[in-house]
């Protein structure tokens, strides 16, 4: 990757960011009970139980999803973890969710101030120094790997194919990966001595394009990115295996949003 192509890859993730729809939209983060619940910025009561969620609309109510307009009582069914589906009611939408075994609906507003007021997100410039090559070492057989969350209380499983092996300077290091969206690809999520310095101290993430034939890998660290966790509080992000925690400091990716150094009032 070259600095021209880093630039247009991080104005395409600033862009993504702002979607009007996106993560930097979400009001509000809210679990679930047996008990109907309302609230403040989403139409309808909403509850879960054995069979899924459930939304009881009123009178004069209602939510579109997949272009049908919804009244009354809608059962969503049961949703597998880290899925999302997302009914619509004026500009708006609510995502329904299950994360880390929870239901949970997270309403999404384009006027939310925290969108509203995005503009981009600081990062180091691009340096051929954290483009590294490492090898891909996989497991005998994967293994699910539990890590916490960004919101107390809250654990996620990933799956893990295996660990990437790479040195900066004369210090051997190695990052236990996590299958990415693309299949053989792969994602690391780690900590560093810049964490809580010049980037977010909870964790950032790695895509790693699948591994070459054999095993060899490039950790591209000009395209280390935040997870939302570091823009809002109503995000679910887990945080880093123990093991990830890296004693050099990556002076690479993206650093602490503006959000953080600023908060929205």
């Amino acid at each position: 990757m070259s600095e021209q192509q880093w630039a247009t890859w991080h104005a395409e993730h600033e862009r993504r960011l702002a979607d009007p729809h996106g993560f930097l939209a979400i009001t509000s983060l809210n679990y679930l009970t047996t008990e109907p619940q309302r609230f403040p910025d989403a139409p309808g009561a909403w509850h879960t139980g054995p069979q899924g969620v459930v939304v009881e609309l009123a009178a004069g109510e209602s939510l579109t999803l997949d272009g049908v307009t919804l009244t009354g009582r809608h059962e969503f069914g049961e949703l597998a973890e880290r899925s999302s589906v997302f009914p619509a009611f004026g500009e708006a939408v609510v995502e329904v969710a299950k994360r880390g075994g929870f239901d949970i609906v997270r309403p999404r507003h384009p006027s939310h101030p925290l969108l509203v007021r995005f503009h981009g997100v600081p990062a180091y410039g691009f340096t051929e120094r954290w483009r590294l090559t490492g090898r891909y070492v996989p497991l005998d057989q994967p293994r699910d790997v539990t890590v916490g969350a960004a919101v107390e209380g809250l654990e996620h499983v990933y799956e893990s194919p295996g660990r990437v092996e790479f040195t900066v300077g004369d210090v051997d290091l190695a990052l236990t990966v996590f299958n990415g969206r693309e299949p053989g690809s792969l994602f690391a999520l780690f900590t560093d001595r810049t964490s809580g310095v010049t980037t977010y101290a909870a964790n950032r993430s790695l895509a790693i394009d699948a591994p070459d034939a054999d095993g060899t890998v490039v950790l591209d660290f000009n395209r280390a990115t935040n997870l939302v966790c570091a823009y809002t509080d109503y995000a679910t992000c887990p945080l880093p295996p123990a093991e990830n925690r890296l004693p050099v400091a990556i002076e690479a990716g993206e650093k602490i949003p503006y959000e953080r150094l600023a908060p929205v009032g």
